[in-house]
């Protein structure tokens, strides 16, 4: 969580209503109870779906063909081919050195 100036983010005559009731203060305004979750945040469908290709990437580390993935998980070969690729990147930290 950032901290905000209320004279960059609130127009002065609001600014001057919330002076009246505190000062100087840090406060916390939380969301309105109404904003929306992400997709699959709510029903746990990103977080399956994550560990889904996980499972994918890592089945395919163990020596499993793409072919072999594609029947497996019932996806195109298009679709195992991304996730692999997308997973791998994101396990890599060490970026490849370049020679100028």
């Amino acid at each position: 969580m950032s901290y905000k100036n209320g004279r960059e983010v609130l127009p002065p005559h609001l600014l001057k209503e919330l002076q009246k009731y505190i000062q100087g203060e840090l406060i916390y305004i939380p969301k309105q109870t109404n904003q929306r979750a992400g997709w699959g945040e709510a029903n746990g469908s990103r977080l399956a779906l994550a560990e889904r290709n996980e499972e994918i990437y890592r089945l395919y580390e163990e020596g499993y063909s793409f072919e072999e993935l594609e029947q497996t998980y019932n996806l195109s070969m298009d679709s195992i081919r991304k996730i692999v690729y997308k997973t791998r990147e994101l396990h890599s930290d060490v970026k490849p050195y370049l020679h100028p």
